[in-house]
Formats: structure tokens, C-alpha cells, sequence
């Protein structure tokens, strides 16, 4: 019985040695066996609400403030904070033109004592035209924008992707406030720069940790849209909302004509930005 149960143990063994031998005789080399496949993480925060768009939705707790605005502090007309809608957007590049596009397009407003964020997300190139749709639902002819150099580069990119897409472009008609040019205005000089990123440190004491650079986030889009990890889009996402966030912050805080950026002591004696948070 012993000797049954060894001789195909043996067979099979002979077999190998001769198919090593024909494949070293022949130069061909043994196939390798492929790894087995990684898991990817896909996972995006929101619903989608058509295929390829993603809507996510959250509610930031904001202190109570006047329902009008005056902004005074700014040079303009006051508004109703209720038709104030921030909004910001991420492209798949600075330079502008026909072959730039936004993947992601970012809106904020005042809604039940807080802030309410909605970002719209493509995951494909096709549903551009329904984020298109769906973000000009979100406008109403009382509605004020509000930005940080949208005048210059978001408010043109989307009015161009909205006449590409042969659709109606709801922005021109619009009344804008874009918080670039008073922050140039009062601080040009003062501040080494005019970025948004100086401008919520200096005047609201918010310092990012961890925040993806914006000259990366054209590339974590493309690396989603070509089967990679979710990890780097989703920080963009972090960092759109921000951006949001600081919008309104700095509105109100431009209210003052007599600003100042507010400065901390910190242990060591050095001075700092102001106190963290909005």
C-alpha cells in the first residue's frame, strides 16, 4: 500500500523535472504567478445624486449675527446674509482656457443658526452638465456671491464650461463680492501677501494642518478618474470646504473698517496668528 501511495508522488515528480528541463532546453521561463490584487479605497463622502455626481452635504454650527450685512467695512452695499451664497471651485488647472474645467464646485450659506456646505463632486467626465445644472439651481436672482478672486478666475471658468455646455449661464446677472480686492486694498503692504490662506490666518487665526496644496488636487481627480485611491480627492474636499468656511469668516470680519489681524503671545514670547478656529 505504502509503495501505491508513493508511486504517483514519484510520477508527478519526474514529470516537473523533465517540463524544467524541456523549459531550460527551449529558453522559456516558468510563468509567474501574478499577485493577488489590492484593495483600493473608493470611498467618496456623499450620495450620488446622478450618475457620476456626487453631492455632499454639512451643517457647521456659526454664531448668530445680524440678518443684514452692511458691509460698510468693504465699500458696498448691504445685503441679507440669508442671500449670501459663498462658493468656490477646483479645476483641473490656474491657467484658464477652453481645456480647463472644474471637477468640484463648493457653495456655502446661512441656513437654521449655522453654516450649510454643499459640495458637488464629478467622478466622471460626463456628468459635468449635470453639476452644471444642479449648482445653477442653487442660485436665485436675489442671490450674492461671494468669493475670493471669483471675479477673476471661478466666476469665468464656470461662465465658459456653462457656454460649452450650450446652457444658460446664470452668473453674469449676479451681483459679486469678491473679498480679494478690499483685503488689497487695506493690507496690500502690511501682509507679505494677499492669499486667501494669509488673509484667514491673519484676520481669523485659522492655520490649516495637513491641507493638500492646491497645485495637487488636479491630480488627485485624475488619479480617481483612472482607478486609484480616494485618499488625496478627499482632501481636497477638506480643503474646498475650508475655503468656504473662511469666506464667511472674513466677511464679517471685513465689517470692522478699522480691522486689525488679530495676534496671540505664545508660550515662548513669539507672536502668532490669532486664536484657532473661525
Amino acid at each position: 500500500a505504502a509503495a501505491r501511495a508513493a508511486a504517483p508522488a514519484h510520477a508527478r515528480a519526474s514529470r516537473d523535472a523533465t517540463i524544467a528541463q524541456l523549459r531550460t532546453l527551449l529558453k522559456i521561463r516558468a510563468p509567474v504567478q501574478a499577485p493577488a490584487p489590492r484593495s483600493i479605497d473608493r470611498a467618496l463622502p456623499g450620495v450620488e445624486i446622478a450618475p457620476g455626481l456626487r453631492l455632499y452635504e454639512q451643517h457647521v454650527p456659526w454664531p448668530a449675527g445680524e440678518d443684514r450685512l452692511p458691509l460698510s467695512g468693504i465699500g458696498q452695499e448691504p445685503v441679507a446674509r440669508a442671500g449670501v451664497l459663498a462658493f468656490d471651485t477646483e479645476t483641473t488647472g490656474l491657467a484658464g482656457g477652453t481645456g480647463t474645467r472644474a471637477f468640484m464646485i463648493g457653495a456655502a450659506d446661512w441656513r437654521e443658526g449655522g453654516l450649510r456646505i454643499r459640495q458637488l463632486c464629478i467622478t466622471r467626465l460626463a456628468a459635468e452638465e449635470a453639476m452644471l445644472e444642479v449648482f445653477a439651481g442653487w442660485l436665485a436672482p436675489g442671490t450674492a456671491l461671494l468669493s475670493y478672486n471669483g471675479k477673476s478666475y471661478d466666476r469665468p471658468l464656470l461662465s465658459t464650461r456653462y457656454r460649452l455646455a450650450r446652457m444658460a449661464d446664470p452668473l453674469p446677472a449676479l451681483r459679486h463680492i469678491d473679498l480679494l480686492h478690499p483685503v488689497r486694498r487695506r493690507y496690500r503692504g502690511v501682509w507679505p501677501n494677499c492669499r486667501l490662506a494669509t488673509a484667514e490666518r491673519e484676520l481669523l487665526g485659522v492655520l490649516r494642518e495637513d491641507d493638500l496644496p492646491g497645485a495637487e488636487a488636479p491630480g488627485a481627480w485624475l488619479g480617481y478618474l483612472r482607478g486609484g485611491s480616494a485618499a488625496k480627492l478627499r482632501r481636497v474636499g477638506l480643503h474646498n470646504a475650508q475655503d468656504l468656511r473662511s469666506l464667511c469668516g472674513l466677511l464679517e470680519a471685513l465689517q470692522d473698517p478699522e480691522a486689525e489681524p488679530l495676534r496671540l503671545t505664545r508660550p515662548d514670547g513669539a507672536a502668532s496668528a490669532g486664536p484657532p478656529g473661525r
